[in-house]
């Protein structure tokens, strides 16, 4: 059960707007339970709109590598909830399959899947940044053969905010959305 419970239908009219802003068009899906925990601070949850939204939508990054760099960041911070939405959802949209899904989860996720050099970068550079919070200059070297400074930026962002999100959903016990991708079980 959630620290702190989802809002429930009938939403005020302001959230009924805002959540609907949250979700793309035409989802078969009720709005996130993390977005309807969030909306029990409204304020808070307009000015994290503004980021997620930016990433998500409107990003230097290609979509692919956006969402190994999401499936990594919270697949090591041990979220189920948030890796399991994007691993059901963009994920796949962005071309990524169950098996490199599933070695974003794995110990040495960089050597799991056939990745390109470019791939191996990003992974390098999220455990990197994890461990120790710092970029070694051989990882910021690998990142920049393939990445221009406005993206790099960004990337920096992107690991950033999705390790937030992962404090959020596990610091909330959010249970995973039942249509979401299972972590996978080592």
């Amino acid at each position: 059960m959630p620290r702190i419970e989802p809002l429930t239908p009938p939403y005020t009219a302001n959230v009924d707007r805002a959540l609907r802003r949250w979700m793309p068009p035409g989802v078969p899906h009720e709005p996130l339970a993390l977005f309807r925990v969030l909306h029990r601070n409204p304020e808070l949850a307009s000015r994290m709109f503004a980021l997620g939204a930016g990433l998500l939508g409107h990003g230097l990054l290609p979509a692919a590598d956006r969402e190994i760099v999401i499936a990594r960041v919270t697949a090591r911070s041990a979220c189920a909830y948030e890796w399991g939405v994007h691993a059901a959802t963009l994920a796949p949209q962005a071309g990524l399959g169950p098996e490199q899904l599933r070695a974003t989860t794995q110990p040495d996720a960089a050597v799991r899947a056939p990745w390109s050099p470019r791939h191996t970068a990003l992974l390098h550079a999220v455990d990197e940044l994890i461990d120790t919070t710092q970029l070694t200059q051989s990882a910021w070297d690998a990142l920049r053969m393939h990445y221009e400074e406005a993206q790099l930026l960004e990337l920096l962002v992107l690991i950033g905010w999705y390790r937030t999100i992962s404090y959020l959903a596990n610091g909330l016990l959010l249970e995973e959305e039942p249509w979401g991708t299972p972590f996978p079980t080592r």
